[in-house]
C-alpha cells in the first residue's frame, strides 16, 4: 500500500450521486423535470458540434410545454479552458439570471455548465475555486443552482461526478475544481442521443470508461487512510464496497460491447450497454477517486504539440481526455500491481474474460488492456501523439502538480517512478 496502516485508520466511507434518469427518451422528459424544481428561465449549455445534430435546441423546445423559456449557449469548448469556461461564464452572467442549467453534451459541456453555474450564483473568478497548487481552491459560499446533465457521449461520468476539468493554457496543464456542489442535480442518459458518434470519439471517450473503473477498483481503500474529521471529507475517499461494485458492473459491460460500439455504431445494444457502463464508471470513481493513468493524462492533453484525433474537430491540435488517460494506463497498472495483486486480476478477469493468464500474473491487466486500445485504434503510447524523451521532464512536473489524484493511488508515486512509466509509455507495443 502508499503507507503503513495509520494508527487511527479510517472507518467511515462517503458516497454520493445525482438523481438519475435512464433510457432511450429520457432527454424529452426534461421540461417536466424541471418544472418540479420551480425553473422559468433555463440556460442550455452545448458546443458547436452537438448544438449542429439538433438535439440541444430540441430538448429546449420540450421544456416550452411545461411554461420554461430555455436559451441555447453552443460555445463550450471541446475540451474546456480557462479562456473558454470565461467566456461562457460573461455570458451567463451578462444574459442571466437563470433558474437552472441544462448541459447537453460530452464532458466538456457539463465540465463547462459546472463552471457557469458555480460563478454565476458565487462570487470570484476560476482561479480562486481551481485546485491547489494551481488555484486557491476555496469553497463555494452559496448553493448552486440546479443542474441536469445530459451526456451525448459515454465515457467521461462527469454526470455523476463532483469535478470539472480544464486546461489552464498559460501554465500548459489541465487541472480542475473539485466541490460536491458541483455534483449535477439530476443525470438524464438517453442513449439514443448517442448513436452519432463517430467511431474515433467513442473509442477515446471509451477508454476513459474503463480507466475510471479500473483507477477507482485498484485506488487506495479508503480504511488505510487517516480517520478524518467530518469537515475534512471529501469526495475521493478512497476504494469502497460500493464504488467496487460499480466498477465490476462497468467492466463487464465494457468486455460485452466496447469493441462493437466502436466498429457498429447503430448497434442499440452496444450503444446503451456504453452509456450504463459510463454510468456506473462515474457513479464508482465519482466516490473512491481516480489516480495515475488520470494524473498522467492531465499534462498529456494540456501540452499537446500537433496532434489531430480522427473524429474530433481539426481546427486546433488536441489529445481527447479519454485517450491521454488510456496511454500510460499499461504502465501505470505494471506499477501498482504489487499494492493490490487480487484486485488488478480480477480486474483483467472482467475486461478480458475469455484471455489466457500470462506466466507473470503482472502481465495480465496491462496486455488486456493494450490488446482492446490495438483493437479500437488508440495510438502506439504518448510517442504516437507526438511526445519524445524529451518531454518526459515536463510531463512528470504537470502529472506531479496532480496531488489529489496521486494521493489515491495504492502506492506511493515518486518523480522517478513517473519518468519511468511515462519513459516505457513511449511505445506500448
Amino acid at each position: 500500500m502508499s503507507s503503513t496502516v495509520p494508527a487511527r485508520p479510517e472507518s467511515v466511507f462517503t458516497y454520493g450521486a445525482p438523481a438519475l434518469k435512464f433510457g432511450p427518451g429520457a432527454s424529452d422528459e426534461i421540461g417536466f423535470d424541471l418544472s418540479q424544481h420551480g425553473a422559468r428561465r433555463v440556460l442550455v449549455i452545448t458546443d458547436a458540434g452537438v448544438a449542429a445534430t439538433g438535439a440541444p435546441h430540441r430538448i429546449a423546445e420540450r421544456m416550452t410545454a411545461f411554461g420554461i423559456e430555455a436559451h441555447v449557449f453552443d460555445g463550450a469548448h471541446v475540451e474546456p479552458t480557462d479562456v473558454s469556461l470565461r467566456e461562457a461564464v460573461d455570458h451567463a452572467r451578462a444574459s442571466g439570471p437563470w433558474d437552472a442549467f441544462v448541459a447537453v453534451g460530452g464532458g466538456s459541456s457539463i465540465d463547462t455548465a459546472k463552471a457557469v453555474n458555480l460563478l454565476s450564483t458565487n462570487p470570484g473568478t476560476l482561479m480562486d475555486y481551481i485546485n491547489a497548487p494551481v488555484g486557491r481552491a476555496l469553497a463555494p459560499e452559496n448553493p448552486l443552482k440546479p443542474l441536469v446533465a445530459v451526456p451525448t457521449t459515454t465515457g467521461t461520468g462527469s454526470e455523476s461526478t463532483t469535478i470539472c476539468v480544464l486546461d489552464v493554457l498559460e501554465l500548459k496543464v489541465k487541472t480542475g475544481i473539485s466541490h460536491a456542489r458541483l455534483r449535477p442535480t439530476l443525470a438524464v442518459i438517453d442513449p439514443d442521443l448517442t448513436f452519432t458518434l463517430p467511431a474515433g470519439v467513442t473509442a477515446a471517450s471509451g477508454m476513459d470508461i474503463l480507466c475510471h473503473a479500473l483507477e477507482s477498483y485498484t485506488a487506495r481503500p479508503y480504511d488505510t487512510y487517516p480517520r478524518k474529521h467530518p469537515e475534512q471529507r471529501v469526495p475521493y475517499c478512497g476504494a469502497n464496497p460500493i464504488s467496487d461494485a460499480w466498477s465490476e458492473r462497468a467492466l463487464h459491460l465494457l468486455a460485452r460491447s466496447f469493441r462493437t460500439a466502436v466498429r457498429d455504431g447503430d448497434d442499440p445494444e452496444a450503444r446503451s450497454d456504453m452509456a450504463l457502463a459510463a454510468t456506473f464508471a462515474g457513479l464508482g470513481f465519482g466516490n473512491a477517486g481516480v489516480h495515475i493513468p488520470h494524473a498522467n493524462a492531465y499534462p498529456i492533453a494540456g501540452r499537446v504539440k500537433d496532434f489531430h484525433p480522427v473524429g474530433y474537430p481539426a481546427h486546433e491540435p488536441m489529445v481527447p481526455h479519454g485517450m491521454a488517460v488510456s496511454l500510460t494506463a499499461p504502465e501505470a497498472f505494471r506499477f501498482t500491481f504489487s499494492a493490490q495483486p487480487e484486485r488488478h486480476l480480477r480486474a483483467a478477469e472482467l475486461l478480458a474474460p475469455g484471455m489466457e493468464r500470462p506466466a507473470d500474473a503482472a502481465e495480465y491487466l496491462p496486455t488486456a488492456i493494450q490488446r482492446l486500445m490495438r483493437d479500437i485504434g488508440m495510438p502506439d503510447g504518448i510517442g504516437g501523439v507526438g511526445y519524445d524523451k524529451g518531454d518526459i521532464p515536463a510531463l512528470v512536473d504537470g502529472a506531479m502538480k496532480q496531488q489529489r489524484l496521486l494521493a489515491t493511488a495504492p502506492r506511493e508515486v515518486t518523480e522517478d517512478d513517473l519518468a519511468g512509466i511515462f519513459d516505457r509509455s513511449l511505445s506500448l507495443w
